[in-house]
């Protein structure tokens, strides 16, 4: 006669006591993460983890130092804590210009050296790009209105070996009137501690690159449009008062991100005025 086998093998086989036990999970004690004690009933948010032991802060704001491992509770369900996984060292950050940040992001105190730009959208492409790294190093960015102000502007405050100026010019081209204002004021009084650099476009819209504006080439504006007004009419802008002109500014300086969007011919100079104007001694 057949039995039943109501044990369905050996009782007391090896593993036995293992197929009773319920498996815990294994939690990795993250910080914030809310624990309670199986113990005493304490319930707090893990704070820190050191030396295999776990410090819990309750709602109260009181702390308690617990050895990692089983007698934890997550919802009520049994967990054993185990040191957070570590994490990997961040890689130093990049500025917008492709410089490493520095570690103490606190703006400096403003040198007395500066750097000119002509305009107010030449001193916001700049900002966008090497600001941070302008802050850094607290260097002070103006913008004349004009190359043709430049030398008022020395005179006021003329530079020194202690106060250098870098001047950034829009078509500082061979033969362009930008050219020969440069080279006057460099055979000047104030040459000795000032350095003019410029780029070849007609205004520092065209430093962004086509690429970024998603377009193959700038269009050509005709002699005696005023190059703005030519560039809007062209993308199918409007360009009948300075609010436009404006507004499509801000369109085409969107499109800039990191020192990728613009030309290196801009690139360049800016990096060589930030040198001059940081020199010590």
């Amino acid at each position: 006669m057949q039995m039943d086998d109501r044990y369905g093998g050996d009782v007391l086989a090896a593993g036995w006591r293992d197929r009773a036990r319920t498996a815990v999970p294994h939690v990795a004690a993250s910080r914030d993460l809310v624990v309670e004690v199986a113990e005493d009933g304490y319930c707090g948010a893990v704070v820190d983890v050191a030396s295999g032991r776990v410090e819990l802060e309750d709602r109260l704001g009181r702390r308690r130092l617990f050895p990692l491992g089983g007698g934890f509770l997550i919802d009520g369900k049994a967990v054993v804590l185990t040191p957070p996984a570590p994490t990997a060292p961040a890689s130093p950050r990049r500025t917008a210009s492709g410089s490493f940040a520095a570690p103490d992001t606190r703006a400096r105190v403003a040198r007395a050296s500066r750097i000119f730009v002509e305009g107010r959208h030449d001193a916001e492409l700049v900002e966008k790009v090497w600001g941070a790294d302008l802050r850094a190093e607290g260097v002070v960015v103006e913008y004349l209105q004009g190359v043709d102000l430049l030398e008022a502007a020395l005179d006021e405050e003329p530079p020194s070996a202690e106060r250098r100026d870098g001047v950034l010019v829009d078509h500082l081209v061979a033969g362009s009137k930008e050219s020969r204002i440069a080279d006057q004021i460099l055979r000047g009084r104030h040459g000795r501690h000032l350095k003019i650099v410029g780029h070849p476009y007609i205004d520092v819209w065209q430093c962004v690159t086509p690429r970024a504006m998603g377009i193959e080439a700038w269009p050509h504006v005709p002699r005696g449009t005023d190059i703005k007004v030519g560039t809007c009419r062209a993308f199918g802008w409007p360009a009948d008062t300075q609010a436009d002109l404006a507004r499509a500014w801000q369109r085409i300086l969107a499109r800039v991100t990191s020192y990728r969007d613009l030309e290196p011919s801009l690139l360049g100079r800016v990096e060589e005025l930030i040198d001059f104007v940081t020199v010590e001694g």
